[in-house]
Parts: structure tokens; C-alpha cells; sequence
């Protein structure tokens, strides 16, 4: 059984851009530990800046946001990377270093954390294997088909074993047979424990897993469900 508490919590958030673009207002919701959850809403809907709150790539303009007991807004620069650390985060357009190799992806991920050489020859080929990519791990980026360079970015994401993965539109470069397999793989990694959070378009994937649904429509929550569907 998993130990369930707030992962991440926020209070009567918003955020104002300037000169006065309400792009969250008003936004209260908490994460439990160890839950799927996926963020919907049509373009515009604050789906991306609620992400970079929790990241802590923008601080909210008024309330409070809290991501694994640290109050994002308070954290100084200097302690942003070990705050980073227990995020691992996916991209719809992979962001893989085009001259490295797929192990060499996701080693570079431990090397600029300072990991031992020793550490990265055990973990690169175990991130590997999780993922069904342990031979072609010497493959570069352009080799790869565009779920297989998916996969290697969930790798990395999840090299320093973080408490939470967002996948932010992981599935938007993808055909459908792919991209229901970077799903199920979402799934697996959620079932060992990574609180997981999608922000997708994807209605056929969101109504498939019955997990829970969070729809945001013009910087604000319209409807939390424990079991939900894409309804807009």
C-alpha cells in the first residue's frame, strides 16, 4: 500500500501576465501521492501554466503552491536543482540531444546531477531495459522512430527516480498505436509509485484509463472527477 499524502497542493492560486492576462485564477486543488492524474482543457486553458507552477519555472502571482513539502514561490535559485530532482518531466517533442546516443541520454542526465561513472553503468541499462530499448541503446536520436526516442525521454525523466513525472503532451508527435504504448508505459511507472500527472488532448486515452480528470477552462478548475472523462 502506498503512504498517501499531498504531493502537491494549491490554494486560491493565479497568475497574471502582463499587461493583464488572467492565465490561472483563482486554482485550488491538492495531489495525493502516488495518483494518476490528467490535466485537460482546450488551448488556453492554463493547462501549461499550471505545469510550470509546480516546476517552479514561474512563481503564481497570488496564493500558494506547496510540491513535495516545499513552498515553490519561497525556494531560493541555488536550491532549484535539488527541488528539481523529485520532478521528472516529458515533452511532446522529446528533447533529446541529437549527438548523443540513446544511453548517452540518458546518462547525461546523472553526470550533470554528479553521479559516479559506476552509478550511471548500473542505472542507464536497468532505465533502458524498463523501457524494452536495452539494444538499442547505442542508437542516436534520428535512428530511433518517434515512440522509441518517447521512451528513451521517459528514461531520463526517471533517472533520479522522482516522487513525480509530468508528461506534458507526450503523446502529441505520435501515431496511435504509439502513443497508446507511452500511455501504458505512464501507467507501469505510476503502478511502482511516481505520482503521475498528464496534460494531453488525447479524449480516446483519458476516457480508456478511468483515472482521475481535472478540466481547466479559462484559468480555472470546471470539474475534478475520481474517475473522469474528457468533457468539454
Amino acid at each position: 500500500m502506498l503512504s498517501f499524502f499531498k504531493v502537491i497542493f494549491l490554494k486560491k492560486v493565479s497568475k497574471i501576465y502582463k499587461p493583464n492576462i488572467k492565465a490561472l485564477y483563482n486554482v485550488s486543488l491538492s495531489i495525493e501521492n502516488g495518483e494518476f492524474v490528467s490535466i485537460v482543457g482546450q488551448s488556453g486553458s492554463g493547462k501549461t501554466t499550471l505545469l510550470k507552477l509546480i516546476t517552479a519555472e514561474i512563481k503564481p502571482t497570488k496564493g500558494k503552491v506547496i510540491v513535495d513539502k516545499w513552498e515553490v514561490p519561497l525556494i531560493k535559485k541555488k536550491y532549484l536543482p535539488y527541488f528539481r530532482r523529485n520532478i521528472g518531466v516529458v515533452f511532446q517533442d522529446f528533447k533529446l540531444l541529437e549527438k548523443k546516443t540513446a544511453y548517452e541520454n540518458i546518462a547525461f542526465a546523472m553526470e550533470v546531477s554528479g553521479c559516479a561513472e559506476q552509478d550511471i553503468e548500473e542505472c542507464v541499462p536497468q532505465m533502458l531495459d524498463i523501457v524494452g530499448l536495452k539494444d538499442k541503446a547505442n542508437r542516436f536520436p534520428y535512428e530511433l522512430s518517434g515512440g522509441e526516442q518517447q521512451r528513451i525521454a521517459i528514461s531520463r525523466a526517471m533517472i533520479h527516480e522522482p516522487k513525480i513525472l509530468i508528461a506534458d503532451e507526450p503523446t502529441g508527435n505520435l501515431d496511435t498505436l504509439n502513443s497508446w504504448d507511452i500511455v501504458q508505459l505512464l501507467l507501469e511507472i505510476n503502478k511502482l509509485g511516481t505520482t503521475v500527472i498528464l496534460a494531453t488532448h488525447g479524449k480516446d486515452f483519458v476516457n480508456s484509463i478511468k483515472k482521475r480528470v481535472i478540466t481547466l477552462e479559462n484559468g480555472q478548475v470546471i470539474k475534478d472527477q475520481e474517475k473522469g472523462k474528457y468533457i468539454l
